[in-house]
């Protein structure tokens, strides 16, 4: 959750956005963290009690519809963008992240389709595309800060 934050945080400022994350105030987290799963999990549903308590608040697809966790997605465009852009920064061998990190396992990782890469490397939803936006974050962390690194 932290790092989920911490990243919406960041895109939302970086856009001149002001980010509220009503579900992640602490006083309901305190609360709900008491509430049996029975209840929690209302009609043997993820997230039951708040789609019902929600039921007349909003639209009905809304309500209803399957959770996609963020930042899971399985859009094909999503996985040829950050793979394209993965690809890019590891034809620059002076790209950071070469120095620092195995480069023929990130090549392994981009010869496969991306969600044929299926191990976690980050909690249970961070597989393949994932992976690549994180290294491509990574290596645009470095070459804006340009820390100075030991090896």
């Amino acid at each position: 959750m932290q790092t989920l934050l911490d990243r919406s945080d960041r895109m939302s400022m970086y856009n001149g956005l002001e980010l509220r994350v009503p579900f992640c105030d602490y006083r309901l987290v305190e609360y709900m963290w008491n509430v049996p799963w029975e209840m929690k999990a209302l009609n043997g549903r993820e997230k039951g009690l708040l789609r019902h308590v929600v039921r007349d608040l909003l639209p009905e697809e809304i309500v209803n519809r399957k959770k996609s966790p963020y930042p899971k997605t399985h859009n094909p465009t999503y996985l040829k963008a950050v793979k394209e852009m993965l690809s890019n920064i590891m034809q620059k061998e002076d790209a950071p992240i070469n120095l620092l990190l195995n480069r023929d396992y990130i090549l392994e990782i981009l010869e496969t389709d991306g969600d044929a890469f299926t191990r976690p490397w980050f909690g249970q939803l961070m597989t393949g595309p994932q992976l690549m936006a994180y290294l491509c974050q990574v290596n645009m962390w470095l070459e804006r800060y340009q820390p100075e690194i030991e090896l």
